[in-house]
């Protein structure tokens, strides 16, 4: 068998476990951080991680594909390293982008949502203001 076949085998396997582990580790331990980016809505976090999964899926799997013919053959095995570290390498660290840009945009929301929980009153209202002389933060009348 060729080497530049291996490559291709040894590339996809490492490629296609790797995206399968760092979705089935994202999705374990997000749906606890989409539970309170969506106020607790435990089927709406559900839904979303299964989306993003899929999402997530489909983006490096179709990258993994795509990247993977070698412009030059392999012809040793110090090139079959050296071709599979390059693709490995540029796979993880599309894989670390993704996680990024997706944990910055969900904290995003998460903070737009907290800002938006802060912007009510501490305390209710106590009371009102009517028209000048009434209500509990009047002037005290005078005995005139």
């Amino acid at each position: 068998m060729d080497l530049t076949v291996v490559a291709y085998v040894v590339y996809l396997l490492i490629s296609v476990g790797l995206t399968v582990w760092v979705a089935r580790t994202l999705s374990s331990n997000g749906k606890v951080f989409l539970a309170d980016v969506l106020h607790g809505n435990e089927k709406l976090a559900d839904a979303v991680n299964h989306l993003l999964v899929v999402g997530f899926y489909l983006v490096n799997l179709g990258f993994v594909a795509l990247y993977l013919k070698s412009a030059d053959g392999v012809a040793d095995a110090r090139g079959l390293f050296e071709a599979l570290s390059v693709k490995v390498g540029v796979v993880l660290l599309v894989l670390g982008v993704m996680h990024l840009g997706n944990v910055y945009v969900l904290n995003k929301i998460r903070r737009r949502g907290l800002m938006e929980r802060e912007q009510t009153p501490p305390v209710p209202p106590q009371g009102w203001t009517g028209p000048a002389g009434q209500g509990p933060w009047a002037a005290p009348a005078t005995g005139r």
